[in-house]
């Protein structure tokens, strides 16, 4: 069995998630997943934990908060899945 880095829970159906730089961690569930993994709004500071919006490197819930965030830039800035903004 597996420990979840989360919650501490020793469960048999623990899984690992493996970042791009190569971390290595092991949970029980999605939900301590994206309690440990899930980037954070720059603006409202809510979990990330749908498709998001990511403008010059800085991460953001929706459109709504980036504009709030990225002044003259903000009226180019939409929410829309795999677009990323120029």
């Amino acid at each position: 069995m597996a420990t979840c880095e989360v919650c501490g829970n020793d469960y048999w159906m623990a899984f690992e998630v493996r970042t791009v730089s190569g971390d290595v961690h092991t949970f029980d569930c999605f939900e301590c997943a994206a309690h440990r993994l899930a980037p954070i709004c720059e603006h409202c500071q809510v979990k990330i934990v749908g498709h998001g919006v990511e403008v010059s490197g800085r991460f953001f819930c929706c459109a709504h908060c980036a504009r709030q965030e990225e002044g003259d830039r903000g009226a180019e800035i939409r929410d829309a899945v795999g677009a990323r903004p120029r």
